[in-house]
């Protein structure tokens, strides 16, 4: 029996506040983690004020976690993990472990329904649980107090450069340079890809090329993104606005894939000869398998790839919502457990 601390909302678009739950026996395959830093997502606030219509309260958001294992479910006792272990919880708490994409290793399109974590009481608490699968070791040359927000953002903009082969030669756009955007950029200069970053913003240009950019396109230019018709292999879009997306469809080369994480709400709009003629696609993709996370993670590390983060004691807690909501927070929010 384990008593948890969190702040929880107790309404939907309610200030969160301090609250105590009695999370009974640990399940066999279970790992009880110790929170040390979770990262602020905007699907935190989109729960907390059930945007979606499946939030349930009190509701204990959170699910960039970095922390260590406090304890072991008699299951997960030998599964690698060790009692003081550096380990991470993003998204996905649980899957079923049983279905054919389970077993394949696609858990994250688990048939029985994967369960996020923010719905299993996540990580702005002192603890939380998950099952060990989904608790992603972590390499000793991460640095912990940036690395949260690389278990939702970072996967996120990692599987499609996973899907799509990415390579040394690869020739890659970037749509939007947030809290997404800015990790892929690191991601696929550490890859060695030619990248280019579509932004709408000039004031970033110095910082996006320092990250790791090629050059940077004024994504508001319409006359620049019909110059570059016929260059990219991919491009990836981080945004979840509406565009008007036809110049990067034309901006794929032969055999180029469109692909978005952005959850744009109104349908692509895209002629079908734009991907007939020239083998185009357009492809979408949410966050990652145990094994996807785990690769990440080993190479952020070694590849010196870290979010560029705020951070804030989890007791101001409402203050790092607000700055977050606001969209004054400099790509990501990451909470320092404090109580």
């Amino acid at each position: 029996m384990s008593i948890i601390k969190s702040y929880a909302a107790k309404a939907a678009g309610a200030d969160l506040e301090v609250w105590e739950y009695e999370a009974g026996d640990l399940l066999p395959d279970d790992v009880e983690v110790q929170v040390d830093y979770c990262g602020i997502c905007h699907s935190d606030l989109s729960m907390i004020d059930n945007e979606w219509g499946m939030s349930s309260y009190p509701l204990v958001a959170g699910h960039e976690v970095i922390g260590r294992v406090a304890a072991l479910g008699t299951a997960a006792a030998d599964k690698g993990l060790k009692v003081g272990q550096r380990v991470g919880i993003g998204w996905t708490a649980r899957s079923c472990n049983h279905c054919d994409a389970c077993i394949s290793g696609n858990q994250i399109n688990c048939l029985e329904g994967s369960l996020p974590t923010i719905m299993n009481r996540g990580g702005f608490a002192d603890k939380l649980r998950a099952d060990w699968q989904w608790v992603i070791p972590l390499p000793e040359n991460i640095d912990i107090a940036t690395a949260g927000p690389l278990l939702c953002g970072g996967i996120t903009v990692f599987k499609p450069l996973l899907l799509n082969s990415v390579t040394a030669t690869s020739r890659v756009g970037v749509i939007g340079i947030g809290g997404l955007g800015h990790i892929a950029i690191q991601l696929l200069r550490a890859m060695g890809a030619e990248v280019t970053a579509f932004s709408s913003n000039p004031a970033k240009e110095q910082e996006v090329r320092e990250m790791g950019a090629d050059r940077v396109v004024n994504s508001r230019d319409p006359e620049a993104l019909k110059a570059l018709a016929g260059q990219f292999d991919l491009i990836i879009n981080t945004v979840a606005v509406d565009l008007d997306w036809q110049p990067y469809f034309e901006a794929l080369a032969y055999g180029g894939n469109f692909h978005t994480v952005g959850a744009v709400m109104k349908p692509l709009q895209v002629p079908a000869f734009t991907l007939i003629g020239g083998d185009r696609r357009i492809s979408g993709s949410a966050t990652g398998n145990p094994a996807e996370l785990r690769t990440l993670m080993r190479f952020a590390g070694r590849a010196k790839v870290a979010p560029v983060t705020e951070e804030y004691p989890m007791s101001r807690i409402n203050d790092a919502l607000r700055h977050v909501r606001e969209g004054k927070a400099r790509y990501r929010v990451v909470l320092k457990a404090y109580f």
